[in-house]
């Protein structure tokens, strides 16, 4: 024989099913299309656009050092801005990072380093163990790092965004399109076994058109 359930069972299961009623009721708009159209709460009605009011749009400021396209910020000694992936490059290309930056400008170029690169170098351990001496050289210049995290990227987007003075050297493909978004900031490149660069049209390491 089954049991059948106790009235106080009863009663709070229909309590439950009270307040989860209750529940929905409050979660269902004013001007839900199930409720009666009496009780309905009318259609908020858009501001017909005004074709005489003046249209204002937020554009981002250009750096005063922009001559159209041109930098006028960049000239030697040239600073340099060198990511994680440019090093690795230029070691498997046996090229010497400093040497070879002053034959692609013919002038003097001083390597930047930013303290999120030197931690993306530490965490990748002993196979870099060479990028690491190599970027050490006192020849390299040392940018602090205020931000949190070691994401490279973001860094130096942001840097060149700021100070128009830089050149970054990257083989990253990811990080040379959003560079390319900034104008007047050139890149520096591996190609061929050597070092290029774009954006910069006097510079002997430009690719020639």
């Amino acid at each position: 024989m089954k049991r059948m359930p106790s009235k106080g069972r009863v009663k709070k299961t229909r309590k439950v099913v009270q307040q989860k009623f209750a529940k929905m009721k409050k979660m269902i708009s004013v001007s839900d299309p199930r409720i009666k159209e009496k009780l309905r709460a009318p259609p908020k009605k858009k501001k017909p656009e005004d074709p005489n009011e003046i249209k204002v749009k937020e554009v981002p400021q250009q750096s005063s050092a922009l001559f159209f396209e041109y930098n006028e910020q960049l000239g030697p000694p040239y600073h340099v801005i060198v990511d994680t992936n440019f090093v690795n490059f230029s070691i498997k290309n046996k090229l010497d990072i400093v040497q070879n930056m002053l034959e692609c400008l013919y002038a003097k170029c001083i390597p930047y380093i930013t303290d999120c690169v030197l931690g993306e170098l530490e965490k990748l351990g002993q196979k870099y163990k060479l990028a690491l001496k190599i970027i050490k050289d006192p020849r390299f210049e040392r940018l602090p790092c205020m931000h949190k995290g070691t994401y490279a990227d973001d860094c130096i987007v942001h840097r060149v965004q700021q100070h128009k003075c830089y050149i970054v050297a990257t083989n990253d493909k990811d990080l040379k399109r959003r560079i390319r978004k900034i104008p007047g900031v050139p890149i520096m490149y591996v190609s061929q076994h050597r070092y290029t660069i774009e954006r910069l049209p006097d510079a002997y390491g430009a690719p020639k058109k």
